[in-house]
């Protein structure tokens, strides 16, 4: 399957689409999930247009790792949580909705249950003030 440009992260990074932005740099944008599994539920998009783990350089999927080591002391600061998980979708099969590479990081808290994955719109009120704590929590 080639890339589809017209994907929605695709459209968000070109400033096509609107997001939540909480950090962006040369080679990631990481936004709030508008579809939360848990408080605070992050996407880390890789900037190369590529659709699966498989297609992304090894230097693009270096810089979301970065990205995901700088973005997470401050998202676990901002929202208490007592832990997260880092996931990466490839295919329908697996759960990946968006056909452009991207990250999850999902804060988990202690005896809460989880959302399924793209199951539930958030309150976007919430999310979008949540996303600037974040962001402003980054250091």
């Amino acid at each position: 399957m080639a890339y589809n440009s017209q994907n929605i992260f695709a459209k968000i990074l070109r400033g096509e689409a609107p997001s939540f932005k909480v950090y962006e740099d040369e080679h990631t944008f990481v936004m709030m999930d508008i579809m939360p599994q848990t408080k605070g539920h992050l996407l880390i998009l890789t900037k190369e247009e590529a659709e699966t783990l498989l297609d992304l350089s090894v230097e693009g999927a270096q810089a979301c790792v970065a990205t995901a080591k700088k973005i997470a002391p401050a998202l676990l600061e901002v929202t208490n949580a007592d832990g997260f998980v880092m996931s990466q979708f490839n295919n329908e099969v697996a759960g990946q909705t968006v056909y452009h590479v991207h990250f999850h990081l999902v804060p988990r808290y202690a005896g809460q249950k989880v959302e399924r994955h793209s199951a539930v719109k958030g309150n976007m009120d919430e999310i979008a003030e949540l996303g600037r704590q974040i962001a402003a929590a980054i250091k």
